[in-house]
């Protein structure tokens, strides 16, 4: 397809509904470019169609869009966030009153085969953990980071937000601001603690950098805060050291920390809660359950709290 220069309307009405996104739905940033992307290469298709108006969208050119992404190799899972994408924008525009119906009503999504995700055994993430050499500042960096992480499971995109200011260390408690700015709180244990202040004593206190830094937890070699992608190549590094064969990632040590507190019997809905499933206020930092139970379930069922008590 031959890139063009997109009609204006189109762009005007995209960015309406990006600043809608942004500010009155109060998705995240990381969601908001994922549909911006989507919508720009929906319109550079329209364009190229020939279709000058929304309204102008039937089902035929919908289905067309979709068949072209199939050409172009778009994975079943990426056609449904496309069509989701298409369905939000559409209707916006209903609601807008800029068209009058929803072409994308009858588009179904393509059929999904459920993802079985990857999982590691304890002793997988216990050898990982011991990979960084934290007698170096960015090995003890890496292992309160991959502590933190295992701890907590939390989300790549939530760890990297972490501030100094969210951690509550005489509660073992830390803030987390997940998806559509929702706040949780979420426990931590001692082993995580340790590292996370020796990081913080140690490392970060020479790693930061005025006007650069400001209160994120960490920090990068020249005092940034640390993307998503640097600790994505961190812990694929230290689980090649370890050498762990699965296609290990930050979300295979979120799905591994809710994996190991229910296989050691903890209850579902708490581990909902603190992997943010649940839709928790600012006001109300829990919907169902209190500080102190979700803090009893991760001593009791968390391996790394278990180890700790048992004096290892």
């Amino acid at each position: 397809m031959e890139t063009q220069t997109v009609n204006p309307y189109l762009l005007l009405w995209v960015d309406r509904f990006i600043n809608f996104i942004r500010l009155e739905e109060g998705l995240s940033e990381h969601t908001v470019r994922a549909y911006s992307f989507d919508l720009l290469r929906y319109t550079e298709f329209l364009e190229n169609e020939g279709v000058q108006k929304f309204s102008d969208v039937s089902i035929q050119t919908l289905l067309n869009f979709v068949f072209y992404l199939n050409d172009l190799g778009y994975a079943p899972a990426s056609l449904g966030r496309m069509i989701s994408s298409l369905r939000s924008f559409h209707q916006f525009l209903v609601d807008e009153a800029e068209t009058v119906q929803n072409p994308t009503e009858n588009l179904d999504a393509p059929k999904l085969r459920r993802k079985i995700p990857v999982v590691l055994s304890v002793p997988q993430v216990m050898s990982i953990l011991e990979q960084p050499d934290v007698a170096t500042p960015l090995g003890l960096r890496d292992r309160a980071m991959i502590e933190f992480g295992y701890a907590t499971g939390i989300r790549a995109s939530e760890l990297v937000r972490v501030t100094q200011k969210d951690l509550f260390f005489e509660e073992r408690f830390v803030r987390i601001f997940g998806k559509g700015s929702k706040e949780r709180v979420v426990p931590f244990g001692r082993i995580a603690q340790e590292f996370v202040q020796k990081y913080q004593n140690e490392v970060r206190s020479k790693l930061s950098r005025a006007g650069i830094s400001g209160d994120v937890l960490f920090l990068s070699r020249n005092g940034r805060p640390l993307t998503r992608m640097a600790y994505f190549v961190i812990l694929k590094k230290y689980a090649a050291m370890a050498g762990v064969k699965k296609n290990v990632s930050p979300h295979t040590l979120r799905h591994s920390f809710a994996t190991h507190l229910l296989e050691g019997g903890a209850d579902l809905r708490a581990v909902q809660e603190m992997l943010g499933h649940a839709d928790i206020s600012t006001t109300q930092i829990y919907t169902h359950l209190d500080r102190d139970y979700l803090k009893e379930v991760h001593r009791t069922f968390h391996p790394r709290e278990k180890v700790s008590e048992d004096g290892a």
